[in-house]
């Protein structure tokens, strides 16, 4: 009897639409980790499948990009690099803000673009959101390969010094950023059920954003005053600081904001993840 007990215990699963604030179930999401990864898998193949030049859109996309800000900002602009070349110091901004971006924008529409299988079948729904973010990583991934090649080239030309040893922050700064984007994807995502054009909102907020995070410029051309101040304020322009820090070997690093930055992300993240838990019960009716 008691060998029924642990069984039916081991293998029973209670799904109720009645869910304490803080319970954030994430013992379950990972009993669904297999799950994670298919929908990873799903999302990666499904954006470059029936495209002409498929996963080569990778490496494309960041270097057409890098070649316009190369030309705008520091041909028309003559904006400062601080001295390093413009095509690596811009490759290596594209690279770390368009993994940010992305998990901003997909789990953005995690309830409105998922509804169909939402409303079919039970799982964990913020397995959803993480395997977003997972996929941003795996993109992000192959573009830092490219920026890689083009770092040595410079660093064989000693143009560019990388700080060797701050590449073991690299993989806190994608947790940090990966936290932080979640956290807002999915807070939209949950208000999206109710109000859709939050959905081009928040698509052209992320564009604002960028231009508010250093991106295009470094945070040494603001010098000491109000302005860069408040771009220290923003939780993106640190973990994008330490990620220049590492690979350009230059960058501004305030261990205060960088504290803040991580306290924001944290306060994200869980307030995100109680309201996306919520919305999740009923969401059904009005999407």
């Amino acid at each position: 009897m008691s060998s029924l007990q642990s069984n039916y215990e081991k293998y029973h699963t209670h799904i109720s639409s009645k869910h304490k604030w803080f319970d954030l179930k994430l013992k379950e999401v990972w009993q669904y980790k297999d799950l994670i990864w298919l929908f990873t898998k799903r999302s990666f193949v499904i954006t470059y499948k029936q495209t002409v030049l498929g996963p080569a859109w990778l490496f494309i996309n960041p270097i057409l990009t890098s070649l316009i800000y190369t030309f705008v900002f520091g041909g028309i602009a003559k904006m400062s690099t601080d001295g390093l070349p413009q095509i690596v110091f811009y490759l290596t901004s594209t690279a770390i803000w368009t993994y940010f971006a992305g998990c901003v924008n997909k789990n953005a529409t995690t309830f409105t673009a998922n509804a169909g299988v939402f409303g079919k079948v039970y799982f964990p729904r913020l397995t959803m959101p993480i395997s977003n973010v997972l996929g941003s990583l795996i993109q992000f991934g192959i573009q830092f390969i490219l920026v890689l090649g083009v770092l040595t080239y410079f660093v064989i030309t000693g143009e560019v010094h990388p700080n060797w040893w701050a590449f073991s922050l690299i993989p806190l700064v994608l947790v940090h950023l990966g936290m932080m984007g979640m956290g807002f994807g999915i807070i939209v995502s949950s208000m999206t059920t109710k109000y859709r054009d939050l959905t081009v909102l928040i698509t052209f907020g992320v564009q604002l954003w960028m231009y508010a995070t250093p991106i295009v410029y470094p945070l040494s051309q603001l010098g000491e005053g109000t302005l860069k101040t408040l771009l220290m304020i923003n939780p993106v322009t640190m973990p994008v600081e330490v990620f220049r820090y590492a690979v350009l070997g230059q960058g501004t690093i305030n261990y205060l904001f960088l504290a803040i930055s991580w306290i924001f992300t944290l306060l994200v993240l869980v307030f995100g993840i109680m309201i996306f838990n919520k919305v999740e019960r009923t969401f059904m009716d009005t999407v």
